[in-house]
């Protein structure tokens, strides 16, 4: 006979979002069952992410949040209710960042949303930052350029500033993280089944059905789609979706690791992130001299758009790594770019606007947590929150797309209009439409 597993609810995807989301809703008390292809949590696009942790957003909500998740990062054993002497826990490491200038990026704005929300920040101006950070070649080179042309190499015509923020920094081990919330979920009464791929979704009656490729099938009355770059395909499976007005599609990425500029910083004393939409790169550092380098999706090189993720090239590229760590190098001149490429590629769960959308759908008891790949880690343990309080309120007869939810800050205090996520928004034109959101 079949096995059919139950619970109040069912979270499709155990990434560092879907197990965040888990959590919340078992820590809320209710019964939850996660569902993951993968063999384990954060297995997915998780475990290729950079894992930074930043504040310089396009709106005030998402500031906001960012700013938020950041003292339970900070606070991680207490958050998750665990004991680092029983349970090995991901750590956050402080670094500061720098955010430079470029022109898609109004300035005062940016600086007024962090005023807003309370972030500590400075701006640097030109002269400051050379003398604040000199390993940072100050150059504007914008627009975009293919590092093949030969007008990426020519001389700055114009110097720029960065904004400063001395909280940002990084978690160290983006998967670990994922498994400490998958643990924690557990230890609060949550089960995770792995190697579980969802083949079918239908709502019968009060409940959902799901059926599991191994043949066993699973019901609830609220299901979760927290699948990362297959949430567009469940959303699909189950019939949900027609009414978004943002969409969602898959995108291969790559992050690399080198090693750190020599005297830019060490592991008692690191250097900045630095967050270069002038040059198309971003990069932070990492344990035992590590640099890690990523793109901010420039114009100028092409997208590697997929039509499932499971047909992704999981091996670096040569036209990949030369063009994102060459672009390193040339805001870091000290960086040296060794000839063997080594990194990591994963793929991105990517809305329209580089914005997520965590909220409910037009069928009955189905949330989503999706179009969070490339700029969500970093809000993973307050987007659990999210999905917890909205559910709680639409399955108590809150109708959240009139009357949105706002989620007050347990330790920052904002309040955050979830609205700003909703699947039925205006597209974000704020947003730079890059990884940063």
């Amino acid at each position: 006979m079949t096995e059919t597993l139950t619970a109040d609810a069912i979270v499709v995807g155990s990434g560092v979002i879907g197990s965040a989301v888990a959590y919340e809703l078992a820590r809320g008390g209710r019964s939850v069952l996660v569902l993951d292809k993968g063999a384990g949590a954060g297995f997915g696009s998780t475990s290729a992410s950079s894992a930074v942790i930043r504040f310089l957003y396009s709106t005030y909500d998402t500031v906001a949040t960012s700013w938020e998740a950041k003292f339970m990062w900070e606070q991680w054993a207490e958050h998750l209710g665990l004991d680092p002497a029983e349970v090995p826990l991901a750590q956050f490491h402080r670094t500061g960042a720098l955010h430079l200038d470029v022109p898609i990026v109004p300035l005062e704005p940016s600086l007024e949303r962090l005023a807003a929300a309370g972030v500590p920040f400075t701006y640097l101006g030109p002269d400051e930052l050379a003398a604040r950070f000199p390993h940072v070649d100050a150059g504007a080179y914008w627009p975009n350029k293919p590092i093949t042309d030969d007008g990426f190499w020519e001389d700055a015509s114009a110097s720029l500033g960065a904004i400063y923020t001395p909280d940002a920094g990084y978690m160290d081990d983006p998967r670990l993280a994922a498994d400490n919330l998958a643990e924690a979920a557990r230890r609060r009464g949550a089960r995770t089944a792995y190697r579980a791929e969802v083949v079918a979704a239908d709502r019968i009656g009060d409940v959902w059905r799901l059926a599991v490729a191994d043949g066993r099938s699973a019901e609830a009355p609220v299901v979760v789609n927290a699948a990362g770059p297959w949430s567009g395909g469940f959303n699909r499976l189950a019939g949900v979706g027609e009414e978004f007005t943002i969409g969602v599609r898959p995108l291969r990425q790559e992050v690399h690791q080198v090693s750190q500029p020599p005297g830019y910083g060490t592991d008692e004393a690191p250097g900045p992130g630095v967050f270069d939409i002038d040059l198309g790169t971003y990069m932070r550092p990492g344990p035992a001299g590590a640099w890690v380098v990523g793109g901010t999706e420039p114009e100028c090189d092409p997208f590697e758009w997929l039509d499932s993720p499971d047909e992704v090239n999981t091996h670096v590229t040569r036209e990949r790594y030369d063009a994102q760590v060459t672009r390193a190098a040339r805001r870091l001149p000290e960086l040296r770019v060794p000839n063997q490429p080594a990194g990591v590629v994963g793929v991105y769960d990517v809305a329209d606007d580089w914005t997520p959308i965590y909220d409910r759908t037009d069928a009955d008891g189905f949330y989503v947590a999706m179009g969070t790949s490339g700029n969500q880690f970093k809000n993973a343990p307050i987007a659990g929150r999210f999905l917890a309080a909205i559910v709680a309120a639409v399955e108590d007869g809150h109708d959240h797309d009139a009357d949105p939810v706002i989620y007050d800050g347990e330790h920052s205090g904002l309040k955050i209009d979830l609205s700003a996520f909703s699947r039925k928004r205006p597209v974000n034109d704020a947003t730079t439409r890059t990884v940063l959101g």
